[in-house]
């Protein structure tokens, strides 16, 4: 982009990139007035100096623009008020965050997807904008309903009894041993590829993908494949070849990759993804979750489960880049995980153990040496949670100390922890020193059960496809729920009001506040158009207007492109017109059907400002061209 005198922005600020580790000394004669660095290259400088560096100074910088700065949710921790109260709160910061309150400095964050943690950083959002408004103006694509998979093996979970014979992986000597399990072993879905290798989950929800035309290889949609780990991807990768070749008599080299952080040469697979025919379907874990842009994404696939909605939200973004080249409508989310659903709970979930790091010797530790109850509390709270996680990781030797100690076995011992009274619990490890430092000791040898990887090699079937809508309710349910909002929010919301009294009198900046509002209450255009379709077996392509309208006076629903076309109708044959006013009449139509609605201040905007916008329009029509378009949406709806 040209800025003043032609000169790129470059050229103006003099920007020093990413190739030089360290900026300059400062010169008054000859500095550069833009640096780009990554967060881990300011965090070496400030934290981890060479002998022969210099630490930047505190005011080196007048302003910081951070993007993607919701990234600190990797490392920073939700501290409790207790663990506020008690515990040092530095222990929680991450060097993200030290690096960013090292500059006196104002500081800008740039994300999508605005956290808890970034507020904090950064303060609150001067601006925000959010993915409904982006799709009602047209710079993002929405997504259809979300397609659940289920198979047996997901709804039914896998199992095994005491003393049960299986296999399990081991990855660090890449070897398959056979065990005997010391106590029950439950894996629910979430723990699928990352617990116990499920090869049978993954072959029938990529042989339905494939063999119900979800997805089709050789089309230009791309599709984009969440996984658990760089192995899973693997599988996953064989398995969609496997069915491609049975169902499409043949795959072409290269139409399925895996594009990871151990793949050679993951930034050309990347840019060939992006670029070229091939890779149609790209399989990932992390590398394409955030920052990456391709536009002929149109399915993505979810066989993992995320417990952040940051990361989720990140994960939707990669496919609402619009791609008209390809012809590209809203995207689809094949979900085998039932991730959305999962998502539902963790955000309204605080979790217990809030400092992973945090080992059993210290809560031991708050608990006998402390006399303030609520740290008490939360260190009692804490241990059993990471007990319930450590008792499957325990070799044969640690069991054998732990019942010596305890004289019961862990999971028997955590049980009776959480019925326990405090000042019990507290006499208790003070009676009993010690448990906390055997707990924390390393494994060692491998004559136990370690922390297995388990290869499951039994049977799945698809039992059932569904659609989500809202909290997974079925689509009567759905429309139903959609009714009863309007009508308890009918008298509240202004712009309920005024869609079903005066829809004509609708405007844009209304219709948008009124979309984010329902979406907040998980209604969609495209959902409810879903269930419609669903439930009363017929394609309407209606508006929100229109199904606001359907549920507040049961009026019926109308394509919304023939509602416009048939207002068109009712206008130009109203009275005769000149062969301008026609083209503008037409504009407004054509500008409705993509807007669906066209107010006052559209009229100096976008396509009507290249026609010479209200000026010129006012002197065509030889009146106010607002009353034209009064009459023009009105007709709409009468």
């Amino acid at each position: 982009m040209r800025l003043e005198n032609l000169n790129t922005f470059a050229d103006t600020f003099e920007v020093m990139g990413m190739e030089q580790n360290k900026p300059p000394k400062p010169n008054p004669e000859d500095d550069t007035k833009v640096h780009i660095a990554t967060v881990q290259g300011v965090v070496k400088r400030i934290l981890y100096p060479g002998d022969n560096e210099n630490k930047p100074g505190v005011g080196q910088y007048d302003c910081i623009v951070v993007d993607e700065c919701h990234r600190g949710y990797l490392l920073d921790r939700e501290l409790s008020d207790t663990e506020i109260l008690f515990r040092d709160q530095k222990d929680y910061q991450s060097k993200y965050r030290a690096a960013i309150d090292y500059f006196d400095a104002f500081k800008i964050g740039l994300t999508a997807t605005p956290a808890l943690h970034t507020t904090e950083i950064f303060g609150p959002p001067v601006f925000t904008y959010s993915y409904t408004e982006a799709v009602l103006d047209g710079y993002l694509n929405d997504h259809l309903p979300p397609i659940r998979i289920h198979t047996r093996l997901a709804e039914q979970g896998i199992k095994y009894a005491v003393n049960e014979q299986v296999k399990v992986y081991d990855a660090e000597n890449n070897s398959i041993e056979t065990y005997n399990t010391p106590d029950e072993l439950n894996f629910d879905v979430a723990d699928f590829n990352r617990k116990v290798i499920a090869p049978e989950f993954t072959k029938v929800v990529t042989q339905w993908l494939i063999e119900s035309d979800a997805i089709n290889p050789y089309s230009p949609a791309k599709t984009l494949v969440f996984c658990v780990t760089d192995k899973h991807a693997d599988d996953v990768v064989e398995a969609f070849k496997t069915v491609i070749e049975a169902y499409h008599g043949e795959v072409e080299d290269d139409a399925v990759q895996k594009i990871t952080g151990t793949t050679d040469k993951p930034l050309e697979k990347i840019r060939s993804y992006k670029n070229d025919r091939l890779p149609n379907i790209a399989v990932t874990v992390d590398l394409l979750t955030t920052g990456v842009d391709v536009p002929k994404i149109c399915n993505l696939v979810f066989l993992r489960r995320v417990n952040s909605r940051i990361l989720f939200e990140q994960m939707l973004g990669r496919a609402t880049r619009l791609c008209p080249e390809i012809g590209k409508g809203p995207f689809r989310v094949y979900d085998a995980v039932d991730i959305y659903k999962q998502l539902e709970k963790v955000n309204t979930m605080k979790p217990v153990v809030t400092n992973v790091d945090i080992s059993f010797s210290d809560l031991e530790a708050e608990m006998t040496q402390t006399t303030a109850p609520d740290l008490q509390d939360l260190a009692k709270k804490q241990f059993i949670a990471k007990l319930q996680v450590k008792k499957n990781f325990l070799t044969d030797e640690q069991v054998s100390k732990f019942e010596t100690l305890v004289g019961k076995p862990p999971a028997e011992f955590a049980k009776e922890l959480k019925t326990m009274p405090l000042q019990q619990v507290v006499q208790w490890f003070t009676n009993h020193p010690g448990l906390g430092e055997l707990l924390d000791a390393k494994l060692t040898g491998t004559g136990g059960f370690l922390p297995p990887i388990v290869i499951h090699e039994g049977e799945d079937k698809i039992t059932q496809i569904t659609t989500g809508y809202g909290e997974g309710q079925k689509p009567q349910d759905y429309l139903n729920a959609f009714k009863d909002f309007i009508n308890a929010n009918s008298n509240r919301l202004l712009a309920i009001q005024t869609v079903i009294n005066k829809p004509w009198a609708l405007s844009r900046q209304s219709l948008k506040e009124l979309a984010v509002e329902l979406d907040r209450n998980r209604f969609r255009e495209q959902d409810l158009q879903t269930a419609w379709r669903e439930v009363k077996q017929e394609e309407i392509a209606a508006r929100i207007i229109g199904f606001i309208r359907q549920a507040a006076l049961g009026e019926a629903l109308i394509p919304w492109e023939q509602r416009v076309d048939n207002a068109l109708e009712k206008i130009l044959t109203s009275q005769p017109w000149k062969t301008p006013q026609r083209e503008w009449l037409q504009l407004i139509a054509q500008q409705m059907k993509a807007t669906t609605v066209v107010d006052e201040a559209a009229l100096n905007q976008g396509i009507f400002k290249h026609q010479g916008g209200m000026k010129r329009a006012d002197k065509l029509f030889e009146q106010p061209v607002t009353e034209v378009l009064e009459r023009f949406n009105r007709a709409l709806w009468q």
